[in-house]
């Protein structure tokens, strides 16, 4: 038998059936997390995102192709599914990243009271907001009003209601869609770090979400204000919408925000469940808000499950839930 000493207390590990590094590894794995994320605090974050935004949109064939194909490869991406399987046919890179899909590859759910996922990717976490916060990882929560960019209003419309937090990896198509039928009503486009978003990062950074940049789209919807946020990571600044085309490629870009609602010179915009609301030039996270007691989360949908645009990820209530 062999007695280890970690942080103080001493931990019995069969020497036979055992391995030490099984006895440290939630340590280890701490550790592990927090030199992942150690190195990216001084990394110019806007200086790479804006080599790499060069890099994907050029045009020479033989080497736009190498990237695809490398791409395809190594993330093990399903061509089938594409609307265009040439990759001769893509004009550069990231034409191939924000690639449209046949139209029968992602039905959209019809049900009644049904609310859509609004991409494809792997649910990081779900659930209630929580006196203002809101659930990062283990040990790690945020502040909703951050995350919207400090207003009140928002948060006072939010606070008690249910989150989705979904990562897209570079494999995943990265148009996204609406979850629900509504109106824009107002965008916050928030300036900050590019830091990594996936799982590694998320439990060694603390309010990772409220400290990325970010673009927060309010909608008026039947079931009241919903808001889908659209996080940029590393690499990863090119977050488009369709009424407003790119936000995040101009590295001296200032917090701003738009009345669309009051505004009659901002374009009014009404966009139906299921269609295209924006797209991730290269991969990232979307936050789903939804307002206090209008909605639960479908059985189906848990953390560190995959899940596809347009699957149900939940039902509204007609009338506001009671819960206690």
């Amino acid at each position: 038998m062999f007695y280890g000493t970690i942080r103080g207390h001493y931990q019995h590990v069969p020497s036979t059936s055992q391995p030490l590094f099984k006895a440290v590894y939630p340590m280890t794995q701490k550790f592990t997390d927090r030199l992942n994320a150690l190195w990216q605090y001084p990394l110019p974050h806007h200086v790479l995102s804006r080599a790499i935004y060069k890099a994907t949109r050029i045009q020479a064939k033989p080497v736009k192709n190498a990237l695809i194909r490398a791409a395809i490869r190594h993330f093990d991406i399903d061509m089938s599914l594409a609307a265009e399987q040439d990759i001769n046919a893509y004009p550069h890179f990231n034409s191939f990243f924000t690639r449209t899909l046949r139209a029968d590859a992602r039905p959209v759910c019809q049900g009644k009271n049904e609310i859509a996922c609004p991409v494809d990717g792997a649910i990081s976490q779900l659930g209630d907001i929580s006196n203002g916060r809101i659930f990062q990882a283990k040990g790690h929560d945020y502040s909703l009003e951050a995350l919207v960019g400090g207003y009140k209003h928002l948060h006072d419309e939010f606070d008690g209601g249910e989150f989705a937090t979904i990562y897209l990896s570079p494999r995943d198509y990265h148009r996204i869609h609406m979850p629900l039928s509504g109106k824009l009503r107002e965008v916050i486009y928030i300036p900050g770090r590019l830091f990594s978003v996936n799982a590694a990062t998320t439990r060694a950074i603390p309010g990772l979400f409220a400290r990325n940049e970010r673009l927060v789209a309010v909608f008026d919807t039947e079931i009241g204000p919903m808001a889908v946020i659209l996080v940029a990571a590393i690499f990863v600044a090119g977050i488009e919408t369709v009424w407003s085309g790119n936000f995040g490629d101009d590295m001296f870009r200032k917090f701003q925000h738009w009345n669309h609602a009051g505004d009659p010179h901002l374009p009014q915009v009404s966009l139906g469940k299921g269609e295209e609301m924006g797209r991730f030039n290269m991969g990232s996270t979307v936050i789903l808000l939804f307002g206090k007691n209008k909605m639960n989360w479908d059985a189906q949908a848990k953390a560190n499950t995959t899940v596809q645009m347009g699957q149900k990820l939940g039902l509204f209530a007609e009338q506001p839930l009671k819960r206690p």
